[in-house]
């Protein structure tokens, strides 16, 4: 990377954060309110903590990304497409979800790191319903960024609707940076 050109850390600066705040929320909870649904065809707060780790694996992998082949091959045995699968304990072990929730993470972190924006043009193929797409990693990047966003949403919804409030993720908003103050004028 040269040294004018701005990390990919500085141009996401804030996901590190809203990560933290994800861990934090899920850390605390019991496999009993990791296991509780809003309704019986929804996903458990376990499971929505899970199905954010798979999709940063499946999306970072299908880039190529540094790491990501070997979370791909850690994550087999207990993943069910872009889910949990049930039988696996794993979503509602909150050790579990947060060691897969940092250790995506440190994926990410990598990758943010070591590309540059110049890199975000390179693309890849996706097939979706018949076409085959070519993929920026901008867009993966991004497409990942709002999925945790998104679902941290659902997972603050999840808790909330039990009386428990994830401060960070509801009441700040994932972030755990405070901006700078103002100088005077």
């Amino acid at each position: 990377m040269s040294a004018d050109a701005p990390s990919l850390m500085r141009v996401y600066e804030g996901w590190e954060g809203y990560n933290t705040s994800l861990v934090r929320a899920i850390a605390p909870c019991s496999p009993e309110q990791l296991a509780w649904r809003l309704a019986p065809h929804l996903r458990s707060a376990g499971e929505v903590a899970g199905h954010i780790s798979l999709g940063r694996i499946d999306w970072f992998h299908r880039m190529n990304a540094p790491g990501s082949a070997e979370l791909a091959a850690q994550v087999a045995p207990w993943c069910r497409g872009s889910d949990v699968a049930p039988e696996s304990g794993i979503a509602e072990n909150p050790a579990e979800l947060v060691r897969w929730l940092e250790a995506t993470w440190r994926m990410i972190e990598d990758v943010l790191t070591h590309w540059t924006v110049a890199d975000l043009d390179t693309t890849y193929p996706h097939t979706y319903w018949g076409k085959t797409y070519a993929i920026s990693r901008q867009w993966t990047i991004w497409r990942i960024m709002a999925h945790d966003i998104h679902h941290g949403g659902q997972l603050t919804e999840i808790l909330g609707a039990q009386g428990i409030t994830p401060l960070e993720l509801a009441g700040l908003g994932g972030h755990l940076t405070e901006p700078p103050l103002a100088q005077p004028s």
